[in-house]
């Protein structure tokens, strides 16, 4: 298994997510890899957990990044939250943005949650991509 590229693979999807004008535009807050200190207003994104598992073969090495990327807004409602994590779902599969070690085959949408956080006040929504590397 290789952790090698898990610092390469978070600089690489902030630098596309922030890169993203629409997004932005959405995410006024930014973009972060850990939450803010606490309860900032507005809507922004985090770059959270991530888990590596090991997907190495006959050819080389690789791991498959289980990868969390939130959305965070005190906006009424969810449509807010939802029209940004929309776009990162729109941005991220397909993508191969480039890695200073190794290299991104793929980036999938596995999963997304939407849910009410902080007495209903929050919304939140995770979302999850799956992200294959070859070292």
């Amino acid at each position: 298994m290789s952790y090698q590229a898990t610092a390469a693979l978070q600089a690489a999807l902030y630098a596309l997510l922030t890169a993203d004008m629409p997004l932005a535009a959405l995410l006024p807050g930014g973009i972060f890899d850990a939450p803010p200190p606490g309860t900032p207003q507005g809507t922004y994104g985090v770059i959270g957990e991530e888990e590596a598992i090991d997907r190495s073969d006959v050819t080389g090495a690789g791991a498959e990044h289980r990868v969390l990327v939130q959305v965070v807004s005190d906006a009424a409602g969810f449509a807010t939250a939802k029209a940004a994590a929309a776009r990162i779902a729109e941005i991220l599969p397909g993508a191969q943005p480039a890695l200073a070690h190794g290299r991104v085959v793929a980036i999938w949408f596995h999963q997304a949650q939407a849910r009410r956080t902080e007495g209903n006040t929050v919304r939140r929504i995770d979302l999850r991509f799956r992200v294959r590397i070859e070292i």
